[in-house]
């Protein structure tokens, strides 16, 4: 924690930084009053941890006294941490809970130009589904929600990017959601069986046995979702089914929701496959990784051609959602 002593309008003052040391030379200050204080407390969390963490995150100090709330710092920095602080307090009005991770990815969505970023509440507001034990699952960043738009307004989407940027977590999301809805009377899961090379004779125990270790990422996000006696019921009467790739052949799913996992190890001819696989009143969801393929095949990846072209409507996730 810098300590540090400047002229801010007017008498000298001893001011605390937790970001970047504040210049005289720019130093900008506001002050915010707020009406609920149950919804102020909710956003400045226990012993003002999350404004802290607004202060780090933005590089301006911010101060709190009763109702109001002080920002000093440079003129970015000032607007980005106002704007954070009236937007999350006004998701805390709609009585959404806000976690650290929220406050910081807030931040970031706004730092920069302030005016084109998408509204904090249009992003983690945007709610996809709420299950009965979890916190409702939204977009966490501004390229999540142009993923969740394309998915809401087209037939066929592909969405390329690193692990762990939420590709499939929501596809299996707005699957379930529209299943629930009944906007789509089956959900179809499918990913290639790779390293069994889709041979799976071989393999020890049943068919279930033999492709679940490689279907269980779609598993857990299912169980995340659905209760487990209702999930159970989905599996056994085949309203939700996962299967390999391999076992789409010949088949035409109509009034489904597909998602094809892991669409980097496919081939063009498993690709062809699948897409017209599709029947009416259907939705098709296709994510990978380009970097990622443990494909042995030396021609490009189906994914990344899908992707590219531009009769496709595609998706390209960061490296960690923003």
């Amino acid at each position: 924690m810098a300590v540090l002593y400047e002229r801010v309008c007017g008498p000298l003052q001893r001011l605390r930084t937790y970001g970047k040391p504040v210049t005289s030379k720019s130093t900008r200050r506001e002050k915010l009053s707020f009406d609920d204080p149950e919804a102020l407390q909710a956003l400045c969390g226990s012993n003002n941890a999350r404004l802290k963490l607004i202060e780090r995150t933005a590089g301006a100090q911010v101060h709190l006294r009763g109702n109001e709330v002080t920002i000093e710092g440079d003129e970015a920095a000032t607007g980005t941490a106002r704007s954070a602080i009236e937007q999350l307090y006004d998701l805390a009005l709609t009585g959404q809970a806000l976690t650290s991770d929220d406050v910081v990815r807030a931040v970031k969505l706004l730092q920069g130009d302030t005016a084109a970023a998408p509204s904090i509440r249009t992003v983690f507001g945007d709610v996809i589904l709420t299950p009965r034990a979890g916190r409702p699952i939204a977009p966490k960043g501004a390229t999540q929600k142009a993923y969740v738009d394309l998915v809401r307004t087209n037939d066929i989407v592909f969405a390329v990017g690193p692990a762990g940027t939420g590709k499939t977590y929501l596809a299996v999301a707005f699957a379930v959601r529209a299943l629930l809805d009944k906007q789509v009377r089956r959900i179809i899961l499918t990913r290639p069986a790779l390293e069994a090379g889709e041979r799976l004779g071989f393999l020890p125990g049943t068919l279930e046995e033999k492709i679940d270790p490689y279907l269980r990422p779609l598993h857990d996000a299912l169980h995340d979702m659905l209760e487990a006696d209702k999930l159970e019921r989905f599996l056994s009467d085949g309203t939700i089914e996962i299967a390999p790739l391999a076992f789409m052949r010949g088949r035409t799913l109509s009034g489904s929701f597909i998602i094809l996992d892991e669409a980097q190890n496919t081939t063009p001819e498993q690709m062809k496959m699948f897409l017209t696989r599709m029947g009416f009143e259907s939705k098709a969801v296709i994510t990978g990784d380009a970097t990622a393929t443990r494909s042995s095949w030396s021609r490009a990846s189906a994914a990344s051609a899908g992707s590219s072209s531009p009769t496709r409507t595609s998706c390209a996730m960061p490296s960690s959602p923003p």
